[in-house]
């Protein structure tokens, strides 16, 4: 009986997840499951699922009576009924601290992007000639405030590493403590948050939080200011950001996640100067990448095997 199944993964292979499956003597399989019928017809019998995007809804789980535990690929939860698994006694997990460095680092190198004016001018040097002054204005990072959306994992390692390079750093997170290493982040309200930061950088779920930062908060931001998402789709408010940045309300945008993935050749957004993508990449580095398939499948094989799970999202 196969009692994992990783209902979908584009990774090039699953090496990592064959040698821990096989060391720990647990039958599995590989589908490419990508819709919630597929996932009912391919995945019955299963106790444990990993998932990267399959649709984990509550028929589904109404469907595979075997299931006991779903594990992400990654931090988000979005494409999981958690209220539906917790009332089917269903165990989800995620991994939440396997790339905090790389996503810290992309936010980084997106806000020095735009802070040195790194794209501009790559762009402006190639195509017309070589000439700094079109940069101006280009500020001292002393200068300038750097707010940090979400003090987690991630934001706190991102806004050491934006003190370490001399911005001042203020932070809005309701659940913040302070610690002796982030004592240089000063905590604010949100709003006022919005009106201080030269750069604002996300790093909070989508949950909770959509549309948080929309027209409102693009009017209240500095037109100068840059906004930064390397967090969820969905924080951000797309029309009211295009319009924001079409009509110069904020000086910019750096995009990793969107709500409709993927971008493809020809969305609006590619005609704008200020707006800078990538593709949903922060978290990757081939190191991050293996140590991601690690985490999720020994959590796998700790559920299956009676131990306490490591990374539990649900309560139950």
């Amino acid at each position: 009986m196969v009692k994992i199944i990783i209902t979908d993964c584009d990774h090039k292979n699953i090496d990592m997840e064959t040698s821990i499956f096989k060391k720990a003597d647990i039958p599995f399989e590989l589908r490419q499951c990508h819709t919630e019928k597929a996932v009912i017809n391919e995945c019955k019998n299963a106790q444990a699922l990993i998932v990267q995007y399959a649709p984990i809804t509550k028929k589904v789980m109404e469907n595979l009576t075997e299931l006991k535990v779903i594990v992400r690929y990654g931090v988000g939860v979005d494409t999981i009924d958690i209220t539906a698994a917790t009332k089917y006694k269903i165990q989800v997990c995620n991994v939440p601290d396997y790339g905090i460095n790389e996503v810290a680092n992309h936010a980084i190198a997106l806000m020095m992007a735009f802070t040195r004016k790194i794209v501009l001018m790559n762009t402006f040097t190639k195509k017309q000639k070589w000439d700094y002054t079109r940069s101006i204005p280009v500020h001292r990072a002393s200068s300038q405030t750097v707010g940090v959306v979400g003090l987690g994992r991630i934001g706190k390692n991102f806004a050491e590493k934006a003190h370490a390079l001399g911005y001042n750093i203020i932070g809005f997170d309701p659940y913040y403590k302070e610690r002796a290493k982030t004592e240089f982040i000063k905590v604010v309200p949100l709003e006022e948050l919005i009106r201080q930061a030269d750069v604002i950088s996300l790093h909070i779920p989508a949950d909770g939080n959509k549309n948080l930062f929309d027209k409102t908060a693009f009017k209240k931001m500095k037109k100068s200011a840059v906004l930064l998402n390397v967090a969820r789709g969905g924080i951000i408010n797309e029309d009211d950001l295009y319009e924001a940045l079409k009509n110069g309300e904020i000086g910019g945008a750096g995009i990793d996640c969107v709500s409709d993935e993927p971008m493809n050749p020809g969305n609006r957004f590619f005609e704008l100067d200020n707006y800078v993508a990538t593709p949903h990449m922060a978290w990757y580095s081939e190191e991050a990448a293996q140590e991601l398939k690690r985490k999720a499948a020994e959590e796998a094989v700790r559920f299956l095997n009676g131990e306490k799970v490591h990374y539990p999202v649900n309560k139950l």
